[in-house]
Order: structure tokens, then C-alpha cells, then sequence
């Protein structure tokens, strides 16, 4: 019988084998648009092919409606509004001999939209050039989704004897806040001892996320026109002095919010970003005046142990501050809406089963020691350990572009990340 390392190379030497078939995979999944455009999506055409990759390799493939599951409404982290038409969930479960432990391996095939960005290489093609594999949603997250696909058919090829039942599942409608894809797997039935989210962690295990919230600003002044005797600015003077006072937000927040071991690294764990400014149409179809109102999309981001109340009490405090400073550039203060549902930052302890032995997985397939950090921005791995119970981390590719234009995963990394992750399944499931 052949030893634990034994097997250990056999798996690696079977990923290396067989790269260009996991290449291929991602390369069929980045063709297939996948755009996230709340309410609706179009994950329906790559959800098919996840079923088809999953039923061929003997699983049994789930494939529902995430919004038809008991339960789903009435759950206290449903977020309603999302339309789910042609947008299934899909989970394939391969059942163990008994006696070991059951996995999760979950992603989003969801992808944030092309959008107008300028982009030079087809967002939807799969080129590649040298290291570096192009398209929308190549590392965010089709490169993960196409290493649980490669894992799915490699326990069934490579015959891995295993104990524990093994899920391998695509959910849909993860951008732009989105957790309904998630708890409805959960709410499905999909449960286990443990969980790897396919998100892209450059290749370090992450068992925490950072939170998030977004905020939507609107300032408004009346409409006057170019002639008039006053405002002659427009809404320009709110809002210059609005972003002037950012900056004394994010030391705010740097000064009071936790810092958690797990993002030492970083010199600002809860950075504030401005993201979009808008004020009207553009062009010279357009008419020439001041502008009367001006949008500001704002986000922060928070460390475990926040709460939302407590994140929107010193936001609006803060707020409340910037507009009485200056109370003759503000008749009427701005208005402030959420669009995204707060998502709390959340942590799996570190000295876990699951981070200890992923963590040596990865040490052998990497071949240097793996680095254990949370990941930058929030997603839905506090939905697992939060809601569930579920231990969870973060494991993936590494790229770069991320939501931008020219979006790449790094070729040598998506095999990496699937060694690891096949000879963790070996050993969790074993």
C-alpha cells in the first residue's frame, strides 16, 4: 500500500499531467459570460456546464432555483430584490465510503459586468499570453471554479479513496453584496464538517474576510443655471468639501476600528475609498450649466468583531460633522442610502483542523512555507462559519485586474492551487 507521500506525488504528478485540460476548462468557463447586473444575471449557460462536468463524473447534480428553497425568504440574511429566472444554483455530491470527514468545495460563477472599461484583450476569450490567462472573471473567481471542476473529475479518474462525502458547488449571485446563491446551498441541505471558498487568495490560506459597507451620497443644491447671482458653483462646493474630509473619516476609523492578528500585515486594515462621482450626462448633447446634484459612492471596510450599528452610527456622526462645519454650502444635507446589505467581516480560528491542515497541503504543493492572512475584501465566507457553523477559508489563484479592465489569472497558479487542493481533498476526506 502506498504511503501518504507516495500518494502526495501521484497526485501531484496527475495535476501536471494533465494542465491543459484544466487550462481548457477555465477557458470554456471565461467564453461563457457569466455578468452579474442586479436584479437579473446570466450565469444560466455556465451553471449547464458545471452540471454537465459534475453528472460525468458520476455525481449526484443538484440544480435548483436559489429562491425556491424553504426557508429562503423568511431567513433573517435573505436580502430580497434579485430575480433568479435562468439562474440556478448547482451542487453535485459525491458520497464517501462513511466514517471521514465531509467538504464543501464552493465558488461563484457569477462575475461582475464588463462594464465601459477600456479594455485590450477580449473579456470574453481566454487568451493567453505567456503566464497570464485573460477574461472577465478569469481570477475572480472562473479560475477557482475551473480548479473544483478539475478536483471533481481527478477523485473520480485518480480513484482517491474516500470517507467523507465530498460537495463540489456553483452558486450564482455573489457580486455586488449578493448571499442568496450561499444560504441557499446551506438551506438546501449542503452541509459539512468543513468548507474552501475558491476566492482569489494569491495563493495564501485565508480564514478570514474583511467587512464591507457602501454607502450612496446625493448632493443637491437648487438649479439656478450658468446666469444666475448666486451658487455659482453648483453642487461642486459640497462635495469638494465633502472629499476634502474623507480623509479625517479613514484616520477615524484607522484609530478606533479593532486591528485582528490576521491583518497585522497591513498598514491600514479598513481603508475608506471613494469609488464613483457623478454628476449628469456627458457631451455636448448635454446643456452647459451647474451642476445641481452630484452622486458619491463611498466604501469602508471593517474588521471582525464590528457591528453594522455601531459602523453607521460613526459614519453618520461623521456626516453630521462635515455638514454643520459648513452649514452656508449645504441648505439641504445630502441624502445617504445603503445599496449593498452590510457584510460583516468574519474568522475561522486559525488553529483549526481545517487552517492547520490546509496549511500543510498547501506547504507541499507550493513548496515554501504558505502564507496565512485574511483576505482584503468581503465576500461570503461569514455566511458559512456565521450562520452555519461551518469552518471555512479561502483558497485560490493568484491574478490581477480584479473587476478592472483586462482581467488576468496567473497560468502557473491555477496549477499550483489545484495540487493543493486535490491532495487536501485526499486528505480531509480520507
Amino acid at each position: 500500500m502506498p504511503t501518504d507521500l507516495e500518494i502526495a506525488k501521484e497526485i501531484f504528478d496527475y495535476v501536471d499531467a494533465r494542465q491543459e485540460a484544466l487550462l481548457e476548462t477555465l477557458r470554456t468557463l471565461v467564453r461563457m459570460p457569466s455578468e452579474n447586473t442586479p436584479p437579473t444575471g446570466g450565469e444560466l449557460a455556465c451553471q449547464q456546464y458545471c452540471a454537465d462536468v459534475l453528472r460525468s463524473q458520476g455525481y449526484a447534480v443538484d440544480v435548483y432555483s436559489p429562491d425556491e428553497v424553504a426557508g429562503m425568504r423568511e431567513h433573517p440574511l435573505f436580502r430580497p430584490g434579485r430575480d433568479y429566472r435562468n439562474r440556478p444554483n448547482v451542487a453535485g455530491r459525491l458520497p464517501g465510503a462513511g466514517g471521514g470527514r465531509s467538504l464543501i468545495l464552493s465558488g461563484h460563477i457569477d462575475t461582475v459586468p464588463r462594464g465601459t472599461l477600456p479594455w485590450t484583450r477580449d473579456p470574453f476569450g481566454g487568451g493567453r499570453d505567456g503566464n497570464r490567462l485573460y477574461g472577465r472573471g478569469a481570477n475572480d473567481m472562473k479560475g477557482g471554479i475551473a480548479t473544483n471542476l478539475f478536483v471533481a473529475a481527478a477523485v473520480r479518474e485518480f480513484a482517491l479513496p474516500l470517507r467523507g462525502t465530498l460537495t463540489i458547488e456553483s452558486v450564482v449571485d455573489e457580486e455586488f453584496g449578493g448571499v442568496n446563491g450561499t444560504l441557499a446551498g446551506r438551506l438546501r441541505g449542503h452541509l459539512a464538517d468543513a468548507a474552501v471558498l475558491a476566492e482569489p487568495s494569491f495563493l495564501r490560506v485565508c480564514p478570514a474576510q474583511r467587512g464591507g459597507r457602501t454607502a450612496h451620497l446625493t448632493f443637491q443644491v437648487p438649479a439656478t443655471g450658468i446666469l444666475s447671482a448666486g451658487l455659482e458653483t453648483g453642487v461642486a462646493g459640497q462635495v469638494a468639501w465633502f472629499l476634502s474630509r474623507v480623509p479625517d473619516f479613514a484616520k477615524l476609523r484607522q484609530a478606533t476600528a479593532p486591528r485582528h492578528p490576521l491583518y497585522a500585515a497591513l498598514e491600514n486594515p479598513v481603508p475608506v475609498s471613494v469609488l464613483k462621482i457623478y454628476t449628469g450626462p456627458w457631451g455636448p448633447g448635454e446643456p452647459m450649466t451647474t451642476a445641481a446634484t452630484c452622486q458619491v459612492e463611498l466604501c469602508w471596510q471593517t474588521m471582525p468583531g464590528e457591528e453594522r450599528d455601531a459602523i453607521d452610527a460613526q459614519f453618520r456622526d461623521w456626516l453630521r460633522g462635515v455638514v454643520d462645519s459648513r452649514p452656508e454650502l449645504f441648505p439641504v444635507a445630502p441624502r445617504v442610502s445603503f445599496p449593498i446589505e452590510w457584510l460583516p467581516a468574519a474568522v475561522t480560528d486559525g488553529s483549526s483542523p481545517l487552517v492547520r491542515d490546509f496549511a500543510a497541503c498547501a506547504r507541499e504543493a507550493v513548496g515554501a512555507e504558505p502564507v496565512i492572512a485574511g483576505i482584503e475584501g468581503p465576500c461570503d465566507l461569514f455566511l458559512f462559519n456565521q450562520a452555519f457553523g461551518i469552518p471555512a477559508l479561502l483558497w485560490g489563484v493568484r491574478g490581477g485586474n480584479t473587476h478592472a479592465a483586462d482581467e488576468y489569472v496567473e497560468v502557473d497558479s491555477v496549477i499550483a492551487a489545484a495540487k493543493t487542493l486535490l491532495l487536501f481533498v485526499y486528505r480531509w476526506c480520507m
